[in-house]
């Protein structure tokens, strides 16, 4: 029955009369009377309140329901502000990395993870390796924002291309024995270090293309190479990494803004936490490559940021030398002698 309309209910239609009947009829209120004159479709003050009530209860479950169903959160893994001897994360590793890497003797790590310190490459060293970054770059950079100088194939950004910085007639006066020197001693250094923190054998741990400098500012991505932003497992990038190093030359906050290293950190289905890092220089942070470190890089905002990733693989056959460093023979240039690999991404 709807408010105030159709025939009254049984218990009105029989009443008896009462002594008083036949006069004029008395006043009766009826529950059911609070819709006449508005065609009974009105609800009533207390049931709009009762509506509302449902529809708020209604919002706050869906928001609680997706605020503890779809989380990300936030964590700081080494700031710029602090002086770490080390900090380090373990991890399990991923399954396909396992299989992979339990092919090599002395080269499987006691526990997957991530490790950061900034007592591994001196201030000093930083600082030679920045310059000898600076004098590269000053010969070539991306028209978007990432540019990369890698010194084992002399590959070069230069506008959306590459060239082999070791054939420009300025070549011979870019690079100083202090700087291949220096280059050649912390490449060392951090490679004891994944050896000593992961609990490998040193001589199983391999130098693998590509370790290159980096140069990353806000500039507009121009190729699929500029966008160095994008989430990514660096086993799946690169298939001869086994171990990734990254050693910063300059400061987050200071020299560049935005530019933090970020880890994705998933848990279940929809909740992930971001590990952040922020640069500092002489900074060495250090991973295995497999699926339990995606991680990108954030978009620089403001100035430059530089860096050296350092790979290493435990595969012998990916192994590659320290770089020559000289320019390369007339035989070279008579066979066209283009870089090794233009499509570094920055791990």
């Amino acid at each position: 029955m709807s408010e105030g309309g159709g025939p009254p209910p049984p218990a009105v239609r029989h009443r008896k009369k009462s002594a008083g009947d036949g006069g004029p009829r008395q006043n009766r209120k009826s529950k059911f009377s609070s819709g006449a004159g508005t065609g009974g479709s009105s609800p009533s003050v207390a049931q709009q309140h009762q509506m509302w009530a449902r529809v708020v209860l209604m919002i706050a479950i869906a928001a609680i329901v997706y605020f503890t169903t779809f989380r990300t959160r936030e964590k700081k893994f080494a700031t710029q502000r602090e002086v770490l001897e080390l900090r380090s994360q373990p991890l399990d590793c991923s399954r396909p990395y396992l299989e992979e890497i339990s092919k090599y003797a002395g080269c499987i790590p006691a526990q997957c993870g991530r490790f950061v310190s900034d007592k591994i490459v001196s201030a000093a060293e930083a600082g030679i390796l920045l310059d000898l970054a600076r004098a590269g770059f000053e010969h070539g950079q991306s028209s978007g924002g990432a540019s990369i100088l890698d010194l084992h194939s002399g590959a070069l950004s230069q506008g959306t291309q590459f060239v082999n910085i070791y054939r420009l007639p300025e070549a011979r006066r870019i690079f100083t024995a202090q700087h291949i020197n220096v280059y050649r001693h912390v490449k060392e250094k951090v490679r004891q270090a994944v050896a000593d923190h992961f609990r490998l054998s040193v001589d199983a741990l391999h130098l693998t293309h590509p370790t290159f400098f980096s140069r990353l500012t806000n500039g507009t991505a121009k190729t699929i190479h500029d966008e160095y932003w994008h989430p990514h497992v660096d086993k799946e990038t690169y298939s001869s990494f086994h171990y990734t190093t990254l050693l910063y030359l300059t400061d987050y906050g200071k020299d560049f803004t935005g530019g933090r290293f970020v880890f994705i950190d998933s848990e279940g289905k929809h909740n992930r936490t971001n590990v952040y890092i922020e640069p500092r220089r002489a900074r060495v942070s250090g991973f295995t490559s497999g699926a339990e470190n995606m991680h990108h890089v954030e978009q620089v905002t403001g100035g430059v940021r530089f860096a050296i990733t350092i790979s290493f693989t435990c595969d012998p056959e990916h192994a590659m030398g320290d770089p020559k460093m000289a320019l390369v023979e007339q035989d070279d240039d008579e066979n066209g002698g283009a870089p090794d690999d233009g499509n570094q991404t920055v791990p």
